[in-house]
């Protein structure tokens, strides 16, 4: 339930607090006064869209925050975990939305920074709100379906999902289908150039890193002569120039005299003897280098030869030779595609065949599950019509399968192949007709609620708020169009801006919306109304500007009427 909200510098309201109950609550006010705004707020703060001329004039920012009390087994909490949103059904959910004059956006969960897409998913399980506007849902026959398909329940959903799956791929199928169809003759002159490509590289039978073994290989050759001088001189330097035999002489000269310093001397002749073997091995391993190296122009040529045709080949394939070696798998493919296009399109054409049948038959499925579902919601729906003052009212949720006369021919979409219409007579003796055909504002009004009450315990919304749906109904109307929220409420928390005082009177909680000037400044203010305030509200709206005796006893008389109604 909603428990909270607050708002500060949102259009006309300065700031404020509304504490909120369970049960059935009502705003009221002159039209004008900002009743409509506190929807908005809450709106704002559920993930709806915002703008920066909602921000109170002069003010930097808007800030609307709620705060919700929850039952563990509700399902925002598996929604907020999804998300990674730190939250325990132990505490309270307090969703924080700021809204800048510059048209920025900020919004926190439980004081976690989340995107408004993660908002809006979080915000759809919380707060369902139905305004005027919404009429025209009720208008659009795709609409109808997807109230059909959730009144159904888990069994069609589940198939649905399994029919959306074959479907998908099905459509993959088509599209594949579709390209290589209408690319045929393009195929014929791009076949020429593929065949052409994939034997210029295949000739080349490239190597990864072969190309870095060539340039390497290039530069020992191309310095060949280079290298062989400069180790022949530095073997001549230690071996014929006499560089080992003069550590040959200084050792020899420290082994005659290591006896009189031995702690010095000796591990200095162990340093010499060690530098005399190893530059001796030196030398002899720069002997066997210099008699290895030979200059080979011919060999140097021919690396030059293929290093120019891998690099002639990058040029046109890619920068690296696996670039090169990708190019011709994927090149392959498409010749193999264009050589065996008919094998591909007859794979193809079957697999069609065979998605689509399976596709029909789940589609047939769900269609079954529809027919059952769709008898049970045209009964729930006459009797809440019934319950609000349409007693004659026939309604029926009709499927229709466009082609239906050849299965070829049925146009199987997202969904199946189904489309619902909301069908709907008022008066004995007419035929069913389109809602759009024959439902008049306030049938509409009727219409919403009753889908809104069948729906309330599927949905599991804990708030539902309805902003001025009783608008072109009246008298007895009203009165069941105010019951029947007040019956909603004992499932969720409702709440309703209204101008009709047979709604106001009904709601457990009733809250005043009133506007004034203070200084140069328009504000906004809620109270929460009891006792004789309440009654001189009721009266107001009654009786218009002039408050009587006659209409605060009629205001006392429908509260208490509303009284025993509500604890019959």
């Amino acid at each position: 339930m909603l428990r909270e909200l607050s708002i500060r510098n949102l259009a006309v309201i300065e700031e404020v607090n509304v504490s909120f109950h369970n049960g059935f609550h009502v705003l009221t006010g002159e039209t004008g006064a900002g009743k409509s705004i506190l929807i908005d707020a809450l709106s704002l703060v559920v993930g709806g869209r915002g703008s920066a001329d909602m921000v109170r004039y002069g003010c930097d920012k808007a800030e609307m925050e709620a705060m919700f009390d929850l039952a563990a087994e509700h399902p925002v909490w598996q929604v907020l975990a999804k998300l990674g949103v730190n939250a325990s059904p132990e505490e309270m959910l307090v969703i924080r939305r700021e809204l800048s004059a510059t048209g920025k956006s900020g919004s926190r969960v439980n004081g976690q920074l989340v995107t408004m897409t993660m908002l809006r998913e979080i915000g759809e399980c919380l707060v369902n709100i139905h305004g005027q506007h919404e009429h025209q849902s009720l208008l659009r026959t795709e609409q109808h379906l997807e109230w059909l398909d959730l009144f159904a329940g888990d069994l069609l959903i589940e198939r649905k999902h399994h029919y959306r799956d074959v479907f998908n791929e099905l459509q993959q199928i088509k599209a594949s289908l579709r390209e290589l169809e209408q690319s045929s003759r393009q195929n014929v002159q791009m076949l020429d150039l593929y065949r052409f490509q994939i034997e210029e590289i295949s000739a080349a039978k490239l190597k990864p890193g072969e190309d870095e073994l060539l340039a390497e290989e290039r530069r020992k050759l191309m310095y060949a002569g280079k290298r062989m001088d400069a180790v022949a001189e530095a073997y001549s330097l230690l071996y014929d120039g006499k560089g080992l035999d003069a550590f040959s002489k200084a050792i020899a000269k420290l082994i005659d005299i290591q006896v009189y310093d031995a702690a010095i001397l000796s591990p200095l002749l162990e340093q010499l003897q060690s530098a005399f073997y190893q530059a001796e091995d030196a030398a002899f391993q720069l002997r066997d280098y210099r008699d290895s190296v030979e200059s080979d122009p011919e060999l140097l040529a021919q690396v030059d030869d293929r290093l120019n045709l891998i690099n002639g080949l990058k040029r046109k394939y890619g920068e690296t030779i696996p670039d090169i070696l990708a190019y011709l798998e994927r090149t392959t493919e498409e010749r193999d595609k264009i050589e065996n296009r008919d094998e591909l399109l007859d794979e193809l054409r079957a697999k069609e065949s065979r998605l689509f049948e399976q596709a029909l038959s789940l589609a047939k499925e769900l269609s079954q599950l529809r027919e059952h579902a769709s008898a049970r919601l045209s009964d729930a729906i006459e009797k809440e019509l019934g319950q609000l003052q349409m007693p004659s009212a026939r309604f029926k949720v009709q499927l229709e399968q466009p082609d239906a006369g050849d299965e070829r021919q049925i146009r199987l979409h997202a969904g199946g192949m189904d489309e619902a219409v909301f069908l709907l007579t008022t008066n004995p003796g007419e035929p069913l007709k389109p809602l759009s055909k024959i439902a008049s504002g306030g049938e509409m009004s009727r219409i919403m609620l009753a889908l809104k009450s069948i729906f309330a315990e599927i949905d599991q919304v804990p708030v539902l708020i309805f902003d001025e749906v009783d608008t072109g109904v009246s008298g007895r109307a009203a009165q069941a169009i105010a019951e029947k929220m007040s019956q909603l409420a004992a499932r969720c928390q409702v709440f309703s801006i209204t101008h009709l005082p047979q709604v106001a009177c009904m709601a457990d909680h009733h809250y005043e919306i009133r506007k004034q000037v203070i200084g140069a400044r328009t504000s906004t203010s809620v109270t929460e109304l009891t006792g004789s305030v309440r009654i001189e509200e009721l009266a107001r709206m009654l009786g218009g500007v002039e408050v009587t005796e006659k209409t605060r006893h009629h205001a006392q008389e429908m509260l208490d009427l509303a009284h025993k109604q509500k604890g019959a």
